[in-house]
């Protein structure tokens, strides 16, 4: 196996980003396949510390070449911004970042239309646009980095796209949006969008031919899968390591299909509305929060926090075809006396052990608790899962045993540093011991 994917097995906020950084020391390539600026990753390095919401995470990497496919949708704005930031704290891109030129554009009629939807149908969203804008893709009236070839088809393909969505604003009771100004909006990046922009297809497959090492980068986690999350409180794309070939052009076969690690928290948080079973909205909630750090790197929103749910992890483990899994935050669990797992829900007068894609309001699902004696010690600064507590070690073991998957790697800490490896496969390893 050549190449890797790294995808989130929650609500997102998995510490992915600082995983892609670890592991694309032994990649030669990063590819974000999904999503649009909604999506955060917060990576410390050093003193220095790098917030990224388009950019593969790789980008802080300087020999990395980094890619972003034609699945993510992309707010010119917001991809200038990124990348004058990380330009202004040191981070040369240059000729490391290409774009799909068959990518999809956010324009500012699409967050304006998300936050006119907002005040109807309160599902939690970003407010970014990004859902309009996957429709409009749906739909076949999206504009694309290809359309800026040619200014005149632009202008057009610009009249379809406000001429439809003025017909729905009046509808609202709203003033229509100008053509002109989406116009002009779009030309301001033209030449950034340009310059980056490749055929992603036949780009990517001759890296490949050249035996270069893909290593694939989700955005959300799979329970906020379009098909497969938990609906309607989702976002607007595949977010399982199933959409890597659809959202990158990068088909794999025998040789080349990635091997799949999937990320987990030590327990279990979202941001927004929906079904959340293992929620723990009193003082357990409010210490995970605290010493997790848990508030939105995209909203600086406070995420809702509770316990790790094993029905949910079997649920994405198995549409994700998840290979490995690595544990993050399990130093968060330090100071508690007792930890919960839920195994189980009563649903219905029945244990079950599965998500169910229909939950009345009046039929809530009840989690089920398996209660683990806590540690109650520091576990950052440890060099081994042998050198964890007892009781930590049981934490582990017992979510091996449930789920019936090794947990390859286990982070302790937001640095770099943080990281235990326990039983990662040589050919993703690398040489692990120049990174820290």
């Amino acid at each position: 196996m050549q190449h890797l994917t790294i995808s989130g097995l929650q609500w997102g906020d998995e510490g992915k980003g600082k995983i892609v950084d670890i592991l694309a020391e032994n990649y030669d390539v990063i590819i974000r396949f999904q999503g649009g600026h909604n999506a955060g990753h917060t990576l410390v390095i050093g003193d220095k510390v790098f917030k990224l919401s388009l950019l593969p995470s790789g980008i802080v990497r300087a020999d990395k070449l980094c890619v972003i496919g034609n699945g993510v949708v992309i707010n010119p704005e917001a991809l200038h911004k990124e990348i004058t930031t990380l330009q202004a704290g040191g981070i040369d891109i240059n000729e490391r970042l290409k774009i799909a030129d068959n990518a999809a554009l956010i324009l500012p009629i699409h967050s304006h239309i998300e936050t006119l939807r907002g005040q109807v149908q309160k599902i939690g969203t970003t407010a970014r646009g990004i859902g309009p804008a996957y429709e409009d893709k749906i739909a076949r009236r999206a504009i694309r980095i290809c359309d800026l070839y040619d200014k005149t088809h632009l202008k057009q393909q610009i009249t379809v796209l406000t001429d439809y969505h003025n017909i729905w604003l009046k509808g609202m009771d709203e003033p229509p949006i100008n053509p002109q100004d989406m116009i002009d909006f779009t030309m301001q990046y033209r030449d950034l969008l340009l310059r980056h922009a490749v055929p992603i297809v036949p780009f990517l497959h001759n890296l490949a031919a050249q035996n270069k090492r893909f290593l694939f980068e989700g955005a959300q986690g799979a329970l906020l899968d379009i098909d497969h999350g938990t609906y309607p409180f989702v976002t607007s794309s595949n977010t399982i390591a199933g959409a890597v070939a659809a959202g990158s052009g990068v088909g794999g076969n025998a040789d080349t299909h990635p091997f799949k690690l999937g990320i987990i928290k030590a327990y279990c948080t979202r941001v927004g509305n929906g079904i959340f079973p293992s929620e723990d909205d009193g003082e357990a909630g409010d210490i995970l929060a605290e010493n997790g750090a848990e508030f939105g790197t995209v909203t600086g929103r406070k995420r809702r926090c509770g316990w790790l749910d094993l029905p949910l992890l079997r649920h994405t483990i198995n549409i994700s075809g998840i290979d490995g899994l690595l544990l993050t935050k399990l130093d968060v669990l330090d100071t508690f006396e007792t930890i919960n797992i839920c195994t189980h829900y009563q649903y219905q007068g029945e244990k079950i052990d599965y998500l169910p894609n229909f939950i009345p309001d009046n039929e809530p699902l009840t989690p089920i608790y398996h209660q683990m004696q806590g540690w109650q010690t520091q576990l950052r600064g440890a060099k081994s899962i042998s050198d964890f507590p007892q009781q930590a070690r049981d934490f582990i073991d017992f979510i091996e045993t449930q789920i019936q998957l090794k947990i390859m790697m286990v982070s302790t800490g937001p640095d770099r540093a943080d990281i235990i490896i326990s039983d990662l496969p040589d050919f993703i390893l690398g040489d692990y011991s120049n990174q820290t």
